[in-house]
């Protein structure tokens, strides 16, 4: 019997599809679905049909739909005031920057810049990567220095801004932009020699290149698969780092506010080797479906290197979205969360391969940023065959399906998505 299926809009699907591709650039694809509400780690689109969120807007939705405690804070603080500028400060965004920098546990002196989205995070720790490179003796012009550079690892994804995009390996995405920022350069992950002769391509003279101002990286590339970088090679990067006196800029946009089992995945010596970064990232799931992020400089010396008017941004920091990270990250810790994450992960991963399927492979991951490798490439098939049943999957790559649902889930809802697994068929269609 043939597995190949079509998929089956709704009426009010089609209808609102139909008028969404008369009005948007098509950037996205067409939409999947049109959904109209959630609650928990359920959604539900315009014809009424039921899903199980395990994507939760892209490791966004950290408390799932509709969390009481959220909605309670957005609508308070909306009604006192939602945006007045960067002129002017608000409560809940000095508490947000001092709880983030207390959950990363920077050391004092350590600073917060707010932004609306992992690129933006990204744009500020490459600017300011930029800024520290210019104080390196290698790069003054007095002495015949060349600008600095930054690393970034192939395979990475850091956002789609001009900055961030540099900093990002896909070539499909790359290529129609080019030429983008220069002196930043990529090394393959887990490659430790090719950073080494990246670094040590160093030096005054008609061959030498700048000096390294910062490695950029993921601890685990969410977009390459989900692939752990191992905690080896981070610890040998932060060495390399340490020497040649260059900054290591953690990307957690993906990986941070407890999905992978820590409140930040640097804190996890399984991913990280207990390395220190000078850098962290932030966005998605900081905010439970509000747009922020940002980026913190650990140390006063480095968050210094940032002066009024060097960078900024109309609506950073907000007060809404100040105040529904706030309530985010108490939720995270009244409710016990990051545990849950790391909990709920490995009963996914145990599951999934306990499923006897044989499409699946492997899985990889940590807490609830996780990834089955499939038997042959075809991801999307089964995305649309786990969407037919309710379930929501993402095909992060031709051979791997991503999984992150929030972190409100439960070891049923967890059991829910493991039958419509358990069931995929082994003959879908190949990518």
């Amino acid at each position: 019997m043939s597995t190949e299926h079509e998929e089956t809009l709704g009426a009010e699907d089609s209808k609102w599809l139909g008028e969404y591709a008369q009005v948007h650039m098509n950037v996205f694809g067409t939409p999947l679905r049109v959904m109209d509400h959630g609650q928990g780690a359920h959604i539900w689109d315009v014809d009424g049909n039921e899903y199980l969120d395990f994507l939760a807007g892209i490791a966004v939705n950290s408390l799932g739909y509709a969390h009481p405690k959220w909605v309670k804070a957005v609508a308070e603080q909306a009604a006192k005031m939602a945006h007045i500028s960067n002129y002017f400060a608000s409560e809940p965004q000095i508490e947000l920057a001092a709880k983030l920098v207390k959950l990363a546990g920077a050391p004092e002196g350590s600073k917060v810049y707010f932004g609306n989205s992992g690129a933006e995070g990204n744009e500020a720790a490459l600017k300011l990567a930029k800024l520290y490179g210019r104080t390196l003796p290698g790069a003054l012009p007095s002495v015949g220095g060349k600008p600095a550079r930054i690393i970034a690892m192939t395979q990475g994804f850091h956002g789609r801004t001009m900055g961030a995009l540099s900093a990002t390996w896909k070539p499909n995405i790359r290529k129609p932009y080019d030429p983008l920022v220069p002196n930043i350069e990529f090394v393959r992950p887990g490659d430790k020699f090719a950073l080494h002769d990246a670094f040590a391509q160093t030096g005054l003279g008609h061959y030498g290149k700048g000096p390294v101002a910062a490695v950029i990286l993921e601890l685990i590339q969410g977009e390459a698969g989900v692939k752990p970088l191992g905690a080896d090679y981070v610890k040998f990067v932060r060495e390399m780092c340490d020497i040649n006196h260059a900054l290591l800029i953690i990307d957690e946009v993906q990986t941070g506010m407890g999905r992978t089992g820590s409140w930040f995945a640097f804190q996890n010596e399984e991913l990280s080797g207990g390395v220190t970064p000078d850098m962290v990232t932030f966005a998605k799931g900081v905010a439970g479906g509000f747009p922020m992020g940002g980026m913190i400089a650990f140390g006063a010396k480095l968050a210094a290197l940032f002066t009024p008017g060097s960078h900024g941004s109309t609506f950073a920091g907000n007060p809404l979205g100040a105040a529904a990270g706030l309530a985010t990250i108490s939720t995270i810790e009244d409710e016990n969360l990051v545990a849950n994450a790391e909990e709920r992960g490995k009963q996914l991963r145990e599951g999934i391969m306990a499923t006897g399927n044989p499409l699946y492979v492997s899985v990889r991951g940590s807490g609830l940023l996780d990834a089955v490798e499939l038997k042959h490439p075809c991801a999307h098939a089964v995305m649309n065959y786990c969407l037919e049943h309710g379930l929501i999957v993402n095909a992060v790559a031709p051979d791997a399906l991503r999984f992150a649902p929030p972190l409100i889930v439960t070891a049923e809802d967890v059991e829910q998505a493991l039958a419509v697994l358990k069931s995929v068929p082994t003959d879908l269609p190949n990518d």
